[in-house]
């Protein structure tokens, strides 16, 4: 959903617009799957269960648009939704409706992130918990028709499991079926509360979507998002301008920062990764 390309319009317009937008959201749309995880441990619950196959799953805490960066100069990323459960296992819960977003590589670097994030200065390495980096795409990434392709290290010597505790989930948007993650996915692309399977999922939409309450904050959030996408859009400004700066080779760092707005920093970073 592209909201910093939006026209300015008047208050009344503009809310109209939101309640058509809210109305065509789904959970697999990530701006909306953020809200319908907020603060609700049990649907998060519900649908980890379905997906890891563990129907024991307990989740004690669940976290949404989490923020994640541990090392100076990263790459930082805010993840969709992020779970512990009772045995301390993390699960970070994304949603890709682009086949470019699910890169490979993509998945390993959250993987590593949460790797970062879960083992602090005196721990033993056999302290570093599981980790689940799960991606729901939108269509069948690896075209197979499989419900879930499951990503695991192998010792190619021995031919068994490297036993490291990383697992990547890539689950297939596109399934349909009478099992439960095939009925889960369909709820997913759903949207209309009245058309899904599952009652914790179309309560959860139902509410957001009908309830003068729910439909409150999500306007809230939508507003929040354009604000968001238009600071950004000023920020990718006074990038764009600091890069045709450091190509004309004429402006010392301190010139750039004062015309750009930009840190000291972050010019300099611009630069190393021009020069690199």
């Amino acid at each position: 959903m592209e909201l910093h390309k939006q026209r300015e319009m008047p208050a009344g317009e503009r809310h109209r617009e939101d309640l058509q937008c809210l109305r065509d959201l789904r959970p697999i749309d990530d701006d909306f799957m953020r809200c319908l995880f907020k603060d609700n441990i049990p649907l998060a619950e519900f649908v980890l269960r379905i997906i890891t196959d563990k129907q024991d799953l307990i989740i004690t805490a669940c976290e949404t648009q989490k923020d994640m960066k541990r090392l100076a100069g990263a790459r930082s990323i805010c993840l969709d939704a992020y779970g512990t459960d009772s045995d301390g296992k993390r699960y970070d819960l994304e949603i890709q409706r682009q086949e470019k977003g699910a890169d490979p590589h993509r998945a390993r670097y959250h993987s590593s992130v949460m790797d970062i994030e879960n083992l602090h200065a005196g721990q033993e390495f056999k302290e570093l918990p599981d980790t689940y980096t799960i991606f729901i795409i939108e269509k069948d990434f690896y075209g197979k028709g499989e419900p879930v392709y499951p990503i695991e290290r192998l010792n190619l010597a021995t031919g068994k499991s490297f036993e490291d505790g990383e697992h990547i989930l890539y689950v297939n948007g596109e399934y349909r079926g009478e099992s439960d993650i095939g009925k889960l996915m369909h709820d997913f692309n759903c949207t209309r509360a009245s058309e899904m399977y599952f009652d914790l999922m179309a309560d959860r939409t139902r509410y957001l979507k009908e309830d003068p309450k729910g439909v409150g904050e999500m306007c809230r959030i939508l507003e929040d998002m354009r604000n968001e996408s238009r600071k950004e859009g000023i920020k990718e400004g006074m990038k764009e301008a600091a890069l045709r700066m450091l190509s004309a080779g004429k402006y010392a760092l301190e010139e750039i920062v004062a015309i750009s707005g930009l840190s000291l920093e972050e010019v300099s970073r611009l630069q190393a990764e021009r020069n690199a």
